[in-house]
């Protein structure tokens, strides 16, 4: 069971990766007004919501404590990056400041799952 769920935490890794990998690209365009969400921080998203989810489900079968309440706040945070990206995904330009929340939110996310204990 270990070897599972040290797979699907390099899965939700390459997801993290990708998603604040394709906002990091655009910050010189988000400067410019030009901004847009990649299909990689579309596919970043929704590859750290589905290995999520079965990690969570993945240790909770392996007799492990899954913080709850840790869980929710980042599957919240989450749910907002990707309602925003998966809306706004065939805009020429996003707003700056839309854009740079999801950087944000994306970022917080990762600090939660690193600090939070």
């Amino acid at each position: 069971m270990d070897v599972l769920i040290h797979l699907f935490v390099g899965l939700h890794i390459i997801g993290i990766a990708s998603l604040l990998g394709g906002f990091l690209t655009q910050m010189k365009a988000m400067g410019e007004g030009t901004a847009r969400f990649g299909p990689a921080m579309l596919h970043g998203a929704l590859t750290m919501l589905v290995t999520g989810l079965i990690l969570v489900g993945l240790n909770q079968a392996d007799d492990q404590t899954v913080n709850n309440v840790k869980i929710g706040v980042k599957l919240a945070l989450l749910v907002v990056i990707l309602g925003l990206v998966y809306v706004k995904r065939d805009e020429e330009k996003v707003d700056k400041g839309m854009f740079g929340l999801v950087g944000l939110l994306t970022t917080a996310n990762v600090f939660i799952a690193v600090l939070w204990t």
